[in-house]
């Protein structure tokens, strides 16, 4: 994999909203349950990805990508629980990445960078949702994430078809017990 992995900040998430959009469409075009429908329209992806950028900018969530000579392609956020008594939780949120980029290790190093991030700021547990089955559950499976339960008939696929969900955590301190 030669992809970069970095942070945007809300400026630089406003100026390349236009190729967050594309991953984010070509992803729901490929199936991948990530709360949009088939038929999403690019307008309905800009949006989602201001109010990702609104989110930056305000503090409560991180927005990784992974870039390859100047193209974005993938996508990761980091967003902590934001609450008094979870002061040491996040979620990872949206792990998209455009099917020109898969199966090269971008989303393992998405993850790996997400989990640093998360440590870094003190977020030692973290907390993910995934379609049971599928490329994510798969990926967090071989990172070491721990499968907390399934929820069936949990979320609609873009084609409308029930799926069930498969929840996750991860203790990042390496060892401790959660």
């Amino acid at each position: 994999m030669s992809a970069a992995i970095r942070t945007l900040d809300a400026r630089e998430a406003r100026a390349r909203a236009g190729d967050l959009a594309e991953i984010l469409l070509d992803c729901v075009a490929g199936g991948a349950s990530v709360s949009f429908m088939a038929g999403m329209t690019r307008g309905e992806a800009l949006a989602f990805w201001e109010r990702v950028a609104e989110c930056v900018e305000a503090g409560s969530r991180i927005l990784l990508v992974a870039e390859e000579a100047g193209r974005l392609l993938g996508t990761v956020q980091v967003v902590p629980a934001g609450v008094p008594n979870q002061p040491h939780r996040a979620d990872l949120s949206k792990m998209l990445v455009h099917r020109a980029g898969r199966r090269r290790g971008l989303g393992a190093a998405l993850l790996a960078e997400a989990e640093r991030v998360s440590l870094d700021r003190g977020w030692w547990l973290m907390v993910l949702d995934t379609i049971v089955d599928s490329d994510g559950d798969r990926l967090y499976a071989r990172g070491g994430w721990i499968a907390a339960g399934d929820i069936p008939n949990y979320a609609l696929m873009p084609d409308g078809r029930l799926a069930p969900t498969r929840y996750f955590y991860k203790d990042l301190r390496g060892g401790a017990a959660a």
